[in-house]
């Protein structure tokens, strides 16, 4: 017999039964809405890496995953009376009518807009819409709705996006390096003069300038920099694994012959 396929109810149901005071798991009553989102961010980030790997089966349990997490989210919620998880559905979809005026006509689901629009007017209209929603929240400042909890090369992109939207941005790539030239002199200097709190402002201004230089370029700084550690593990694991081959371990090796492991990992990827 073929095995039931669950539903959503059936997941609100079961998170339902795990915060059962009464009859619940003793860890999940024990959370609240802070001491989740750890576990939220690192379910997010278990999903980005499985994209990356185009390993889809692993996607689709990783997507559950995130799902449960506002599954949770909505119960705590719920318990406090604060919001359900229909309310979440319900601000979900008015948001998607809301901010799609090209494709839900009179924001009705079923509501279609027979003319096309290109992607920037898609854009254009997209910010449109938002700043009348920061609007509404009494968010006046073009910043003000940038989280803070953002992990920091994806905040320092958005902030730059949002400050180009009024002209405040580099008009090509070509003043940025030149800019990240100044910034390394900047480091440079404040090495030179043993100024440690220098350091550390100016190694931030020098990253900001890589995210500067990264959206200029049209690259998503924190994609780059995923690949670029996921190739540097590549690469460090063939040099243990040589040095493993060798019976020679990489912390007995001299400065040349690590290079020379690191030039020869290089050539396989």
């Amino acid at each position: 017999m073929e095995q039931r396929r669950y539903s959503i109810d059936d997941l609100l149901r079961v998170m339902e039964r795990l915060r059962d005071p009464k009859h619940g798991c003793p860890w999940d009553l024990k959370q609240d809405f802070r001491s989740i989102v750890p576990s939220t961010l690192e379910e997010c980030y278990e999903l980005a890496e499985a994209i990356e790997h185009d390993d889809f089966p692993h996607v689709a349990e990783e997507l559950g995953d995130v799902l449960f997490q506002v599954i949770f989210y909505s119960q705590l919620g719920r318990e406090r009376e604060l919001f359900s998880f229909p309310d979440v559905v319900h601000t979900l979809v008015d948001k998607l009518l809301r901010r799609h005026p090209h494709v839900f006509a009179g924001g009705a689901i079923e509501g279609v807009v027979d003319a096309r629009i290109g992607v920037e007017a898609v854009k254009d209209s997209w910010e449109q819409i938002k700043q009348g929603e920061r609007n509404d929240r009494r968010q006046h400042g073009l910043l003000d709705d940038v989280p803070v909890a953002l992990p920091a090369l994806p905040r320092a992109q958005k902030l730059q996006k949002r400050a180009a939207r009024v002209g405040f941005d580099w008009p090509a790539a070509d003043p940025v390096f030149d800019k990240l030239a100044e910034e390394v002199a900047e480091l440079r200097a404040a090495l030179a003069a043993g100024d440690a709190p220098g350091v550390e402002e100016e190694v931030g201004d020098l990253l900001f300038t890589c995210v500067n230089l990264s959206r200029q370029l049209g690259v998503d700084a924190e994609t780059a920099l995923r690949r670029s550690s996921a190739k540097f593990e590549r690469r460090f694991r063939h040099m243990e694994a040589a040095a493993d081959k060798a019976a020679t371990p990489l912390s007995t090796r001299t400065a040349e012959q690590l290079e020379a492991l690191w030039q020869q990992a290089k050539g396989l990827n």
